[in-house]
């Protein structure tokens, strides 16, 4: 980059689980161009997790929210660790608020809405968040300092801890560690990224039917109400985790598993970071910029327009996205990918 090099960076990602996480190769990409630099991230509450023990960040901020006396302290706290490059990979007005108290000399963001927001940083950087993949989008602010390796991949350290705690309660869930893992996420932020949550039950006894594997269900308290149905569904035993991990435990969990089935939400990304093969369910959102990072993975997606029908509403009925991808091709992908693991393909 032009300039001197910066010895304090911060890193600003205010967005969701698998969004923090598809920022991570940011970090790494910065660690090699600024191999002495003190490099921090600030998240939201609740994503700290998917970054916490990253090899690439000296620091992890959990912003404040609510009490406007801790949000003061917090902005102080943030003018007094003197950051002299901020990257905001947020695309929102409260992470150019927070990137301009910073008091950093340098600020780059993005700005895809063209508004005020602008004008709080000192370089724009130029991406266009839906004509690539989120790995890519995020990685443009590094080539705009002149960083332009090829694309580091998403990482996700899991704690030792974490994994103890994982073999307790795979053991308390009754899975039996000799025998492939299969583990399913039927959840998603907003309904209509959802797959039915009966072909979730008949795909899981598909599974365990026909595969010499088993299926733990994840997700967590949001989950427990479509898991329950999930279950009643079932026919043969029903695994779960359910409420009952937090991120690091997930992700311990599913570092397990030898297939990941779920539909596009973070979980899948933090499979993928783990190198586990993903079956990524697709509705509204293009796996092409959404879609798992990495080789081995399968996506189904019917690429509808579903602008007209975003939430609340979706008026597609038995024709919506979701319900358009069918039980037997994704049960084709889950048997394939399955097979290819017992004869050591792929």
């Amino acid at each position: 980059m032009a300039g001197p090099t910066p010895d304090r960076i911060l890193v600003i990602k205010l967005r969701y689980v698998g969004d923090v996480l598809l920022s991570t190769p940011v970090l790494s990409r910065l660690r090699e161009g600024f191999p002495k630099a003190h490099l921090a991230m600030m998240v939201n509450p609740g994503t700290d997790g998917v970054v916490l023990g990253h090899p690439a960040l000296d620091d992890v901020l959990v912003v404040e929210r609510g009490n406007p006396a801790r949000q003061w302290r917090f902005v102080r706290e943030l003018r007094v660790r003197r950051y002299d490059l901020v990257i905001d990979l947020t695309d929102s007005d409260r992470s150019a608020v927070l990137s301009w108290l910073t008091g950093a000399p340098v600020r780059l963001g993005y700005n895809s809405e063209g508004r005020w927001r602008g004008c709080l940083y000192t370089r724009i950087v130029e991406a266009d968040r839906f004509g690539m993949h989120q790995v890519r989008y995020h990685l443009k602010a590094t080539e705009a300092l002149g960083l332009e390796r090829p694309p580091p991949e998403p990482a996700l350290v899991v704690s030792p801890e974490a994994r103890s705690a994982a073999d307790r309660l795979l053991m308390e869930a009754g899975i039996d560690a000799s025998r492939s893992l299969v583990c399913m996420h039927p959840g998603a932020r907003w309904w209509f990224k959802s797959w039915p949550g009966e072909r979730f039950a008949a795909l899981a006894d598909r599974v365990q039917t026909d595969m010499p594997a088993q299926v733990l269900f994840l997700g967590g308290e949001q989950e427990r109400v479509a898991a329950g149905r999930i279950a009643g569904a079932m026919t043969t035993p029903f695994r779960s985790l359910v409420g009952r991990t937090g991120l690091q435990e997930l992700a311990a969990v599913l570092a397990r598993a030898a297939l990941h089935v779920g539909n596009d939400n973070g979980p899948m990304h933090m499979a993928a970071a783990l190198r586990v093969p993903v079956i990524g369910l697709f509705g509204p959102s293009d796996p092409a910029v959404w879609g798992p990072w990495g080789d081995g993975h399968r996506t189904f997606y019917k690429g509808l327009d579903c602008r007209a029908c975003f939430h609340p509403d979706c008026f597609r009925g038995e024709q919506n996205c979701m319900k358009l991808i069918t039980l037997d091709e994704v049960w084709g992908a889950v048997r394939k990918a399955l097979q290819s693991r017992a004869n050591g393909v792929g």
